[in-house]
């Protein structure tokens, strides 16, 4: 039987303890949010300190997000062998002490090399903590449960230029790494104290999928390799681009036929996606990464570039999306369990789309209380598609599928950021070289991204039906 929600059924109240392991485990990915969009702000100062190109810089980025794609269909495998909790806590650990050495990196190879450390741990915390959560949660309080989750998680791409801009102009660009240790240092012993224990011991059922693992890692980063080039300096035409897109194509496509074929279990299993709330909560997650994460590019550069604010401002003018986005995802995770996640992200997508309207009218230079207003809508939109979007996407699979299922969803919605993010830069590029008003480019790319908003009401049509409440 699939273990799915039943919206309008006596809801369970969130004890305390799943409240406290919920604070635990949003504690480091946050951290990972922050510490990535701030070390964007960061990048010239590396540079200058380094004597080295921004181009050479951004690998400190690029190389995170590359070792992110690499490990993270490895989360639900880990789980199921070495236990969800046990390896919680082994990422977070890998994470801080990535986060030392790239703070004491003596030259930018170095700094590269350990950011692809941090990137381990930083790619397993996440679907690992979603998966435990979900767990522990059980199907009647799980629209609950992921909102406690993911509203710092939204919060944190806002947060990120507002730290990176205080620390580099304040400290300096090491401090960005140091701060995550004092946190990661305390969420440890808490996490010992509050997470669900494993087994004793190994489990020798679980073995690992070697040649899924060859096919998909490397084919995902190259990829994400291929997207992030594409919308960068290389372009679409680059014949680097094409043979990383060519290339991650053919070992993903690789890795579908050995999976269907494999009598053991597959790294990620595609039986999941015979479930139909799964692949539409799935295919959501996609579409949502395309428009969320290319939204936090364009927003940014918006601000900067069309109405020249410095990059304190520029985080302070982005903070509205984020108190929206926790918002948004405060209120519908309860109303997702409470009357099913349809109306509920169908509503907040409506919320996004009225939000990104006023960017599309970037000549006529909206006054700013007006943006400040639609970034309150769009993040209100973001945080109510969320966490209703992974409550339909666990709850429609089994409680001991639940590791896998954590680890696709966060595949898939890091593909989408990556393909929404390489889509927009190139449609902005092109904008920039044809016109000469910068606004008249954004409000281009803005359409795009209300496109994409607008084609993710197409799945959220397939999510199990709302029902009236129990009275």
């Amino acid at each position: 039987m699939t273990a799915t929600s039943t919206p309008g059924a006596t809801r369970e109240p969130l004890d305390p303890r799943l409240l406290r392991m919920g604070l635990v485990l949003i504690a480091a990915p946050i951290l990972a949010s922050v510490d990535a969009t701030a070390v964007g702000i960061a990048s010239a100062s590396m540079a200058a300190h380094f004597g080295a190109s921004l181009t050479d810089v951004q690998w400190v980025a690029a190389g995170y997000l590359l070792a992110i794609a690499v490990v993270m269909p490895l989360s639900g495998w880990l789980s199921e062998r070495y236990g969800a909790s046990r390896m919680w806590m082994i990422a977070v650990a890998v994470f801080t002490a990535g986060s030392a050495l790239c703070g004491l990196a003596w030259s930018l190879p170095a700094l590269i090399g350990f950011r692809l450390v941090q990137a381990i741990g930083g790619g397993l915390m996440n679907p690992i903590g979603q998966s435990i959560l979900a767990q522990a949660a059980g199907p009647s309080r799980i629209g609950r449960a992921m909102s406690t989750l993911t509203i710092p998680v939204m919060f944190a791409p806002a947060l990120g230029p507002i730290v990176g801009g205080v620390v580099v102009q304040q400290l300096d660009w090491r401090w960005i790494f140091y701060l995550n240790l004092p946190i990661c240092l305390v969420v440890l012993p808490l996490a010992a104290r509050l997470l669900p224990r494993d087994g004793s011991g190994p489990s020798a059922a679980a073995r690992l999928d070697t040649l899924g693992l060859a096919l998909l890692s490397p084919g995902l980063a190259a990829l994400v390799y291929g997207l992030t080039m594409a919308g960068g300096r290389e372009g679409t035409g680059s014949l680097t681009v094409a043979v990383a897109l060519c290339g991650g194509l053919a070992l993903v496509a690789g890795y579908l036929v050995h999976a269907l074929r494999t009598s053991r279990r597959p790294l990620i299993d595609l039986r999941l996606f015979g479930r139909g709330g799964f692949t539409a909560a799935c295919v959501t997650l996609f579409l949502l990464g395309a428009s969320l994460y290319s939204s936090m590019i364009l927003l940014p550069l918006f601000f900067q570039q069309v109405r020249h604010a410095d990059t304190l401002s520029t985080g302070l003018l982005l903070t509205p999306q984020a108190l929206g986005a926790a918002a948004g995802t405060f209120v519908a995770g309860r109303l997702a369990d409470r009357y099913g996640p349809r109306a509920v992200v169908a509503c907040g997508l409506v919320l996004s789309l009225a939000g990104l309207l006023a960017f599309t009218q970037a000549p006529a230079m909206p006054e700013t209380w007006v943006l400040t207003g639609c970034l309150v809508l769009y993040g209100l939109g973001i945080g109510g598609v969320s966490a209703p979007t992974m409550a339909a996407a666990y709850g429609s699979v089994e409680k001991h599928q639940t590791p896998g299922a954590a680890g696709a969803l966060n595949v898939l919605n890091r593909l989408g950021g990556s393909l929404g993010t390489a889509v927009l830069t190139t449609v902005l590029d092109g904008r920039l070289l044809r016109v000469t008003d910068p606004a008249a480019a954004y409000a281009t790319a803005f359409w795009w991204a209300f496109g994409l908003c607008l084609i993710t009401l197409v799945p959220v049509t397939f999510f199990p039906p709302s029902r009236s409440p129990s009275r």
